[in-house]
């Protein structure tokens, strides 16, 4: 049978575990203890203006001082940055309707992946529903199927360019997101049609379809369109700063995300032929996942907690700024019931973890047919 076929797929416990039970109440009872909300506190208010600023200022400052090329390239740059930073921040935390208790507030600020180009009901479905329910699970997690030239499992086909995928690999990052911007809705938009994932009735995905179109035709009249035929800016140095954004928030964005489950230690487990995974949902995670430079203050708040993958995974609704005192919670909880809880100290080791796993997919022959 193939297993690639398996539609269904559910998580049974084999061992009658109560990881998750007992650390969702250990969890909730340290909020309660500390009389803490759950969602965006002032620090990420504060950081949510920072990050949208990194946007928007700079983009204002090109249109109305018009810098020579070396300066603009500058706040191209930062521009990046800023996408790279609502997105993993802002944006990933209010579609998880982490960001605030309010559903309103949440939808709102999802809503800023607009200004990033993108549509925030592709992003719910491929992020929210398939990578966070079946996360390094093939034939459902979108982020580790085949693409762009890159082999992220083991039991997908390998080709002969994947031998050097871990030489090329930044070089596909760095196209991440003007792909994304160019075509990754429409190809989703399909995708996730065909397969019934996306349960809007034939009228309101004409809408739906409508609405990609007329939000990239305002992005692109925005950052290119504006710039030169309005204003005058010459339209090569535009070009030049637009893709050199994409550049720097695509490679951002890819490997802070790679990082946490296309790593040496990481497992890429098929269901049976009976769409089974033996595993509790939770174990699971953090079987598929590992954290990584958790102590580096910087970094844990440029790239919204995402380095604390596996509190992240278990509770998403929570906002990434309370990570940190959750996860010796987690650490221990995982601990006492014998389940891997898995990181990599430093930001290099976790880098060098990826490459060394990519290295190895584009070698080894495919196991597609294997059950773990």
């Amino acid at each position: 049978m193939d297993i690639k076929a398996v539609d269904k797929i559910k998580f049974v416990d084999k061992d009658n575990r109560q990881f998750f039970t007992t650390l969702k109440k250990r969890v909730n009872e340290h909020f309660e203890k500390h009389n803490k909300s759950k969602n965006a506190n002032t620090e990420m208010k504060i950081k949510t203006v920072i990050l949208m600023s990194m946007y928007i200022v700079p983009f204002v400052l090109l249109l109305t001082f018009q810098p020579p090329l070396f300066a603009s390239l500058v706040l191209w740059i930062i521009m990046g940055f800023g996408v790279a930073g609502i997105g993993m921040s802002v944006m990933h935390d209010s579609i998880h309707g982490a960001y605030s208790a309010n559903p309103n507030v949440n939808k709102w600020m999802g809503k800023t992946l607009l200004l990033l180009g993108s549509i925030p009901y592709n992003w719910k479905l491929q992020h929210n529903v398939l990578h966070h329910t079946y996360t390094n699970i093939e034939t459902k997690d979108m982020d580790i199927q085949p693409k762009g030239g890159i082999r992220f499992s083991p039991h997908s086909a390998i080709k002969k360019h994947h031998r050097l995928q871990h030489i090329y690999v930044f070089v596909l990052y760095s196209l991440a997101t003007i792909f994304w911007v160019i075509a990754k809705d429409f190809v989703q938009y399909f995708k996730f049609t065909r397969e019934g994932l996306n349960k809007k009735t034939k009228s309101e995905n004409v809408i739906f379809f409508m609405q990609i179109i007329a939000l990239k035709i305002v992005y692109f009249s925005t950052f290119l369109v504006l710039p030169t035929v309005v204003l005058g800016i010459p339209f090569l140095h535009v070009l030049a700063g637009f893709l050199l954004m994409h550049l720097v928030a695509g490679i951002t964005l890819s490997v802070v995300f790679q990082l946490a489950h296309t790593v040496e230690g990481t497992e890429f487990p098929l269901p049976n032929e009976k769409g089974i995974i033996e595993n509790e949902w939770a174990v699971h995670q953090l079987l598929t996942t590992v954290n990584f430079s958790t102590d580096n203050k910087f970094l844990s708040w440029y790239v919204g907690g995402l380095n604390f993958q596996i509190e992240h995974h278990l509770f998403p609704k929570i906002c990434h700024v309370h990570y940190k005192e959750i996860a010796p919670i987690v650490k221990q909880t995982a601990e006492e019931f014998g389940v891997p809880y898995m990181e990599n100290k430093k930001f290099k080791d976790a880098l060098s973890a990826h490459l060394a796993l990519l290295h190895k997919f584009g070698r080894i022959p495919s196991m597609e047919d294997a059950i773990v």
